[in-house]
């Protein structure tokens, strides 16, 4: 079935349009990649056809590349993938470089035949790679639509020319955040950082790339770089003024990726290294850098964790069957403090009307007050009318009255982490709702099925943690009580789909998935802290996993009033099972010294008068004294990351997790998890079992039983097998 029409007007103008039977979104595989080059070998070789418009059948152009190519570019290869992906990216390269040279004469450059790229809405990755391999870009003033590259974000970088032409299209530090960060842009902000030449309305969208086509001379078809006398904006690495952009460029990245991203520096190579040479020979060039990420197993881990696990969850890969469509209609928010405010707001943005209700009049208006705080923030970053600022707190209700959520069906608890107010919250709230409504509560350590006892129905009750901000926080934690049904699942799936948010499902246990795995963590440096563990050896480790914040700094964010509390619950809940640590009374010094973390501007770290950190505190050498002898960093950052993937392995041993692909999408998206790694159960099938096994055993004889091997891991290392290569979704086996 064809991917590509093709259409020649009376003007002889030809029309590619793509449009990809059956999806919403076009996505290119090597099919349609096959089918264009075999159309663009058509339009140049018919003398009647002056030129060509590139665009879109769908209301967008292109959502980028089909990841699973990569892995049939592998498998087809054999024995030798490399060359397989080498060869399948310069075919890429090759219809690229076809469109762009157009035929034109290789002496004169003239000859060629214009042709532009008509963009109706968002092109992304290779979406934008083949526009920007044409003579001309001209999208439709759509303010929804996204224009980028975004493959630094799945842990690779643009290797169909976008890196190559985007900097020789733009200086390197102007184009630094589009190609670095994954920055996206609307159409008019694209024009304005110069990614695409013209933005017109969309009813003119067609005639507008005709109209060029027309009247483009050979001059106007000509790229910058196969002119002669080219040279690279901003300077080649050489130039005086090139030699700084470059040095700055490469520490700025080392800065950010702290050496553990192959992505970044990859691509920073294939800009540099093409830089000194011509045209052809850099895109080859970016073709073999792109294939060395491609062979690099964190850039397959973070593609499948990022796009390939995290997708099939957005669409419901976990969503219990038979059960039809429970998007909410309207929404009952109890607690209007910064997470109730903030459920609030990303529904109400998402257009459910929402009741926020709270004790008082004066305290559920609170919350609006916090609403109001994060649209003006967005109004000031332009990425929020005032229009649409006042539609969203139209959605909005904030009362004291439990009658206004009659209607409501679904309801988010968000009041104070006690037993006893969350039980008189949720009795008083669903005397009002119809017996079909779902109960949700956004506790964060407290059990399900208790909570779940003050409900009229069990079956119907849920745990939705959200974490915080939770405007800007993707992940939600849907959580199942012993007795919690398919409907409440099904229903809170539809939720998090709704405000656009990624879901993991996991059964009721203490802490739950992703603060048993946190707490660890930060447990682990507080305790290397009080052994005499160099603090700032502690935090270096960390980052150099590429944690996003080390154990102390993540102690000070969470607050250490609320680590206090944690430890008091567990001692209350286990008794005399509880086994004190060192860790603890480190907490408990803080918290006596009024020292509660950022909130209090003092914690393990030093702020200034605005909370700005400032620097570890002093403090910390003078209470716990730096031992003279410190450990080697491979054996801090085992310990650190030991901790956390130890736990998730004992949380899918014991059924908390249900879903390996759950725990990595979890482990990123809710603590920030080594991202490199694609997380922790495909960061042991990057090390290997038997390898995890030995480093396990390591540590328990040095530190402590908290290390010792889970029986599932150590059976793996012994059939020499993996969490995926076991547990993956296309096996059936069960842990």
């Amino acid at each position: 079935m064809a991917e590509f029409n093709y259409d020649v007007d009376a003007d002889g103008i030809a029309t590619i349009t793509w449009d990809l039977p059956g999806k919403s979104m076009n996505v290119l595989s090597l099919e349609g990649a096959a089918e264009l080059e075999s159309l663009v070998d058509k339009l140049l070789a018919d003398d009647a056809v002056k030129g060509a418009v590139i665009t879109s059948g769908k209301a967008d152009f292109a959502g980028g590349m089909d990841l699973n190519v990569i892995s049939r570019m592998k498998e087809m290869a054999g024995d030798n993938p490399a060359q397989g992906l080498f060869d399948g990216i310069m075919s890429f390269h090759r219809l690229t470089r076809k469109i762009e040279r157009a035929g034109m004469d290789a002496k004169t450059n003239k000859g060629g035949k214009p042709i532009v790229a008509a963009l109706p809405g968002t092109a992304l990755g290779i979406g934008f790679e083949i526009p920007l391999s044409c003579h001309r870009i001209i999208a439709a003033d759509n303010p929804k639509a996204k224009i980028g590259l975004p493959e630094i974000l799945v842990g690779i970088f643009p290797g169909a020319g976008g890196t190559t032409r985007l900097s020789r299209k733009l200086d390197l530090m102007t184009v630094s955040p589009f190609l670095m960060n994954g920055k996206l842009s609307d159409p008019q902000a694209a024009k304005r950082a110069g990614l695409i030449d013209e933005v017109v309305p969309a009813d003119e969208l067609l005639s507008a790339a005709k109209d060029w086509v027309k009247n483009a001379t050979d001059a106007d078809i000509v790229k910058p770089w196969d002119q002669k006398g080219f040279k690279m904006p901003g300077g080649a690495p050489y130039h005086p003024a090139g030699f700084m952009t470059y040095v700055g460029a490469s520490a700025m990245i080392h800065g950010k990726t702290q050496g553990v991203y192959p992505a970044a520096k990859a691509m920073l190579s294939a800009i540099y290294e093409g830089a000194q040479v011509p045209f052809d020979t850099a895109i080859r060039i970016e073709a073999r850098w792109f294939t060395n990420v491609l062979m690099n197993p964190s850039s397959s881990a973070m593609i499948k964790t990022l796009f390939t696990n995290k997708t099939a969850l957005e669409k419901g890969a976990n969503r219990p069957e038979g059960i039809a469509d429970m998007a909410v209609k309207k929404l009952g928010v109890l607690g209007a403090g910064m997470m109730g405010a903030g459920v609030a707001f990303v529904s109400a943005r998402v257009g459910i009307e929402v009741v926020l209700l709270d004790r008082d009049q004066a305290a559920a208006d609170t919350g609006i007050a916090t609403i109001t705080g994060i649209l003006d923030q967005g109004v000031k970053r332009k990425k929020v009318t005032a229009e649409q600022k006042e539609q969203i707190l139209g959605r909005v209700k904030a009362t004291a009255d439990y009658a206004d959520l009659k209607g409501c069906d679904l309801i988010v608890e968000a009041v104070f982490e006690d037993m006893g107010v969350k039980a008189g919250v949720t009795k008083d709230a669903e005397a009002q709702l119809e017996t079909s409504a779902i109960f949700a509560t956004n506790t964060s350590t407290l059990p399900i099925t208790e909570l779940a006892k003050a409900s009229r129905d069990d079956s119907r009750y849920i745990g939705i943690h959200f974490f915080s901000p939770v405007h800007k926080m993707n992940l939600v934690e849907i959580i199942k009580g012993k007795k919690t049904g398919p409907e409440a699942v099904a229903k809170a799936l539809d939720f998090v789909r709704q405000i656009k948010k990624t879901p993991i499902v996991v059964n009721d246990e203490r802490f739950f998935y992703a603060n048993r795995c946190i707490l660890p963590y930060v447990n682990e440096g507080i305790t290397m802290l009080a052994e005499g563990v160099e603090p700032a050896l502690i935090e270096n480790a960390a980052k150099l996993l590429g944690m996003p914040l080390g154990p102390l700094q993540l102690a000070d964010e969470v607050s250490i009033d609320l680590s206090v509390k944690i430890v008091k619950a567990t001692q209350a809940a286990l008794g005399d099972d509880y086994k004190g640590t060192q860790a603890e009374d480190i907490l408990f010094k803080l918290f006596d010294e009024g020292r509660m973390g950022r909130k209090s501007k003092s914690g393990f770290y030093s702020y200034d008068d605005k909370g700005k950190r400032t620097g570890l505190w002093q403090g910390l050498r003078e209470n716990w004294p730096v031992a003279d002898e410190q450990p080697d960093l491979i054996t801090v950052q085992h310990r650190l990351a030991m901790m956390q993937v130890l736990e998730a392995v004992r949380a899918f041993e014991d059924g908390v997790l249900e879903d390996i692909r759950e725990g990595d999408v979890g482990a990123i998206l809710g603590w920030g998890f080594m991202p490199w790694s694609g997380g922790p159960f495909s960061w042991l099938d990057i090390i290997g079992a038997p390898f995890a096994v030995e480093v396990c055993d390591q540590l328990t004889a040095e530190y402590g039983a908290r290390f010792t091997t889970p029986d599932l891991l150590r059976k793996l290392a012994k059939d020499g097998d993996s969490f995926y290569g076991r547990f993956g979704p296309d096996t059936k086996a069960a842990a």
